[in-house]
């Protein structure tokens, strides 16, 4: 196996620096969220990575305030769109309006900016609004720019999208299109605390004052980060396993295993590959190391590849999730 290339001097510092600022980050998120440290950091990761995250998990685990503290901790300006079904492009974009000069009498279009213009943004129960709505969030998402009335409006850096939606309550909703679910890089799933955290979140939450965290980052500092990030280096030895990985999960190629053929409809595609090495880099940047490893790869995969892994009919009907397709492709590629 190839040993991955010394660290340069001002990579140490820089390493050091994150994973410095990692650990302050956890310590003031914790004054407004308990229990959810893997969350957080999956979050944390996507963002470094820049990519955008879907946080699915049922009503009242406190998925708002996460994104809330998190935009709050970074400094950064944060917008809540709630989706609903009649909600259009024009209440995500902005619109343009007519105002008359009182100087002048003469009128003129002008471009009021709509929620997302923000760096961090909230699309809350994004599977309740119809598809076309869902597509407006594509070139945003994957450009950094919308367009409203033939002009291109760019986003300012860093831009995030942190999409929620509800696992449970499927009545009066519209399904994420694969393309569209391809865009997130990681779906984060949030799940219900231990008994001692939940005790602990009740006690915090009913208390007259509300814990906020302090800003650890600013917009600026984070642009670096994620530069960084892009530096660090991958072996060729761990990217080969993160594409097998990847491509174990492909039932139509001719060594597609008999789990992938019998369990699988529809297998991830190049782009799982792809989020699976970046978000690896920043994982092993906030874990202090200036290198990706094996473990990076196989810590992600459930995240990365959950929402991009089709269980096939066969599968559903015996309650074959991909998460549970996931860890069994993990049990056979070899590392």
């Amino acid at each position: 196996m190839s040993q991955p290339p010394p660290v340069p001097a001002s990579g140490e510092t820089a390493v050091a620096r994150v994973h410095d600022i990692r650990d302050r980050l956890m310590i003031e998120l914790r004054k407004a969220v308990v229990g959810q440290d893997d969350v957080i950091e999956q979050l944390v990761i996507t963002m470094l990575a820049r990519g955008h995250a879907l946080l699915t998990g049922v009503p009242g685990l406190g998925k708002t305030l996460l994104v809330r503290s998190i935009a709050e901790s970074l400094s950064l300006g944060f917008k809540r769109i709630q989706f609903t079904p009649d909600l259009m492009p024009a209440d995500i974009f902005g619109t343009e309006v007519v105002e008359e000069d009182p100087a002048t009498g003469k009128r003129a279009f002008r471009f009021v900016k709509g929620p997302i213009f923000a760096n961090v943004v909230l699309a809350d129960e994004i599977n309740r609004t119809p598809p076309k709505t869902q597509a407006a969030l594509l070139e945003a998402m994957e450009e950094r720019q919308v367009t409203a009335a033939g002009e291109t409006h760019q986003l300012a850096p860093p831009f995030f999208v942190l999409a929620t939606q509800n696992p449970i309550e499927l009545e009066g909703t519209y399904p994420l299109p694969e393309a569209q679910l391809d865009r997130f890089l990681l779906n984060v799933v949030m799940d219900y605390l231990p008994a001692e955290d939940e005790v602990a979140m009740v006690s915090s939450t009913t208390s007259p004052n509300r814990n906020k965290p302090d800003p650890v980052l600013t917009g600026p500092e984070i642009e670096e980060i994620q530069a960084l990030v892009r530096s660090v280096p991958v072996s060729t030895d761990v990217v080969r396993y993160a594409v097998r990985l990847v491509s174990a999960t492909r039932p139509t190629l001719a060594d597609a295993s008999a789990l992938a053929k019998e369990k699988i409809k529809w297998g991830a595609g190049s782009r799982a590959s792809q989020a699976l090495v970046l978000a690896g880099k920043a994982r092993a940047l906030l874990d202090g190391r200036y290198n990706v490893s094996v473990e990076d790869i196989k810590a992600l995969a459930q995240p990365v590849l959950r929402h991009r892994v089709i269980p096939s009919f066969h599968a559903e009907a015996e309650g074959v999730t991909s998460d549970q397709l996931i860890q069994e492709l993990l049990k056979t590629v070899e590392g």
